[in-house]
């Protein structure tokens, strides 16, 4: 699992520059697939932070759904409301790094 711990006002300021993306993945019917978790890597390497969207997954399912993803996709699952969740993996570059936490 990755082990980056965010406090509460890093969270609420991640949720707040995720306000303005538009979700750049979809999790279809056939679930988390390795192509999909090729694409969260690419995608969080490049912008750090990654809202993606659910579709068709119950509401009971998404919370299962949002834990999986970020065991696997090492990143850490920032908030989820409906069907969208937001994900945040620090860029291993300090120099490359386009978020500052608070």
């Amino acid at each position: 699992m990755y082990e980056f711990t965010l406090t509460g006002a890093q969270k609420s300021h991640l949720r707040g520059l995720g306000q303005k993306l538009e979700p750049s993945l979809k999790v279809g019917k056939e679930g988390l697939t390795p192509g999909f978790f090729t694409e969260l890597q690419k995608l969080l390497r490049a912008h750090e932070l990654v809202k993606l969207r659910f579709l068709g997954a119950e509401r009971d399912e998404r919370a299962g759904l949002c834990d999986k993803i970020a065991d696997e996709g090492r990143c850490v699952c920032v908030g989820a409301v409906g069907h969208t969740a937001l994900f945040y993996r620090q860029h291993p570059e300090p120099e490359q790094r386009g978020i500052a936490l608070p």
